[in-house]
C-alpha cells in the first residue's frame, strides 16, 4: 500500500479524476473506484471524480495493492444450508470477507465458494461471482448466491424492489424508550474517514426497522430488518439512534463506558465476552426466481454469540 500528499499545482485544470490518474500513472477507471471507496481524500474529505481539479485543494491518496486477476477455489469451510442448479443458501462464518479485495487477496466466501459450489454466475466478474448481496466481514448469517445469469438478474431486482426479507439479531448497548423504531436516514461516505459509513444529507435513501426482543442490564436483544441495503446500514442507523451494535469497533467503540454504578460493571464484563459485533444474519425470504417458490431459511445464533446471549440473560435480564 502506498500514500501520496500533494497540493494540487497552478495551472492544474480538468476533472479531478483525470489529473490524478495522470499524477498517479493509473487509469481513470481504477481513480474513480479508488475515490468511491474513499481511498483518495481532497482538503480532507471524500470527493467525487466529476469535481475540478482546482489549484491549491490538498490531495492524499492512498493506493491499495492490486487484487488477483480471477479468485480461485480454495477449500476453506462453508455451511450450504441449501442448493439447487440456480442458486445456493450459505450460512456465513464470522471472519470471513465475502470476496477478494485490496487487503483480502484470497480466503474469501467466493474462494470457499468455489471450491464447494463451483457453478457460479458470472455477473459479479471474475472476483464476485454469483455474488448478489453482502455481509460485512464480522457479520454472520444468511446470503443467497446465484449460480446462473439468470438468477443472478432476478434476485437482483428482488432486492432492489425490496422483496427479499432479510432479518437479523443485534444486540445493542442502552435502553430505548420505544418497543419498535424506524429509522430512515440516508447513508454514505464519512465526509473525513474512509473506512466508515454515516448519515450524511446527500446520502443514499436508506431505512432499517427496529423491534426489541429482550431488555438487559445495559444493553437489549433486538430484531433488524433491512428495507434497504446500503453498506454498514444497520451498525450505522442503531449509532444514529444513540445505541450502537455491541461489540463495533468501528461505530461503538467504547460504549461499555457511558453507564454508571452496576450498569458500568455490567456493561464492561458483556463487552470482554464479545470478540467481534453481535450482528447475526437469522432469516432469509424470498421467492425462487425461476420457480416463483417461496424460500424461507432460519439460522440459529452462532455459538460465539450463543455464549454470550445466554451469559447476559442471566446476568442481566430485566424483570418483565
Amino acid at each position: 500500500m502506498t500514500r501520496q500528499r500533494w497540493t494540487v499545482e497552478e495551472g492544474a485544470r480538468g476533472r479531478l479524476d483525470a489529473y490524478i490518474a495522470a499524477r498517479l500513472g493509473l487509469s481513470r477507471s481504477r481513480v474513480a473506484s479508488l475515490l468511491a471507496e474513499g481511498h483518495i481524500l481532497v482538503d480532507g474529505r471524500a470527493a467525487k471524480k466529476s469535481e475540478p481539479a482546482s489549484p491549491g485543494r490538498e490531495v492524499e491518496a492512498t493506493v491499495p495493492p492490486p487484487v488477483p486477476a480471477a479468485a480461485e477455489p480454495q477449500q476453506i469451510p462453508l455451511d450450504i444450508v441449501f442448493q439447487d442448479r440456480d442458486l445456493a443458501v450459505v450460512n456465513k462464518q464470522p471472519g470471513l470477507v465475502v470476496h477478494p479485495a485490496p487487503g483480502h487477496p484470497d480466503g474469501t466466501l467466493v474462494n470457499a465458494l468455489l471450491y464447494h459450489v463451483g457453478d457460479l454466475s458470472g455477473i459479479g466478474g471474475t472476483l464476485r461471482p454469483g455474488i448478489v448481496h453482502r455481509l460485512d466481514r464480522d457479520t454472520s448469517g444468511l446470503m443467497v448466491v446465484a449460480k446462473s445469469d439468470l438468477a443472478h438478474q432476478a434476485l437482483s431486482a428482488a432486492l432492489k424492489a425490496r422483496e427479499v426479507k432479510r432479518t437479523y439479531l443485534a444486540a445493542l448497548w442502552g435502553s430505548p424508550r420505544e418497543s419498535r423504531v424506524t429509522v430512515e436516514e440516508p447513508i454514505g461516505r464519512h465526509p473525513r474517514d474512509r473506512t466508515r459509513m454515516a448519515v450524511v444529507p446527500d446520502g443514499r435513501p436508506s431505512r432499517t426497522r427496529f423491534r426489541v426482543l429482550d431488555r438487559w442490564d445495559a444493553a437489549f436483544l433486538c430484531e433488524a430488518r433491512l428495507e434497504t441495503g446500503r453498506t454498514h446500514q444497520i451498525r450505522v442507523h442503531a449509532a444514529a439512534t444513540g445505541h450502537p451494535v455491541v461489540g463495533d469497533s468501528l461505530y461503538g467503540a467504547g460504549r461499555e463506558r457511558g453507564f454508571a454504578g452496576a450498569r458500568r460493571q455490567w456493561a464492561a464484563a458483556l463487552a470482554r465476552r464479545v470478540a467481534r459485533q453481535f450482528l447475526h444474519a437469522c432469516r432469509l425470504a424470498f421467492e425462487h426466481p425461476l420457480s416463483g417458490e417461496p424460500m424461507d431459511f432460519e439460522a440459529p445464533l452462532p455459538p460465539d454469540l450463543k455464549v454470550v446471549h445466554d451469559w447476559a440473560v442471566r446476568a442481566g435480564d430485566v424483570p418483565k
